[in-house]
């Protein structure tokens, strides 16, 4: 895809990329049985009003037999110094697929993940902080069940 690239750049690129990927912190998300570029679509409730219809692509989706990871890879963008500081808009995509993949897998925990490919940094966003932005944006409390809220 990069054939017009200088070659020192190509190379620096394959760098870049085999460091992501071998980054043992990062080895859940690389693992066999991980899936690149879900698609997903769902429909959560909203009382009183039409339910909200949620369609996306998952960067990178793993299931576990213990829980499911969502993770959405940010790239040629700076991290934030904490979980806290990520861009909301960021957080919403991950809370929305959260509540469908919860519906999906009611007996596992969904964890969201950002992870920053330049800085090579991996940023939970934790479920309280997932709960209050779905919250924000109206949507029925029986999407999610307080007791898959573990992350």
């Amino acid at each position: 895809n990069a054939a017009d690239w200088p070659e020192a750049d190509r190379a620096a690129l394959a760098d870049k990329v085999l460091a992501l990927i071998t980054e043992p912190r990062f080895a859940p998300v690389f693992a066999a049985g991980s899936r690149a570029e879900v698609a997903i679509v769902g429909k959560l409730e909203r009382p009183g009003r039409t339910p909200a219809l949620v369609s996306g692509q998952i960067d990178r989706l793993v299931v576990r037999p213990d829980e499911v990871l969502i993770i959405d890879f940010k790239t040629n963008q700076a991290a934030p110094k904490s979980a806290a500081e990520a861009p909301t808009a960021y957080v919403r995509q991950l809370a929305l697929y959260r509540a469908v993949l919860s519906r999906l897998y009611p007996q596992k925990p969904v964890r969201a993940v950002l992870l920053w490919t330049e800085a090579l940094e991996y940023m939970e966003i934790s479920a309280p902080a997932l709960d209050a932005t779905l919250a924000s944006l109206h949507l029925g409390v029986s999407v999610l069940d307080p007791a898959r809220s573990r992350s």
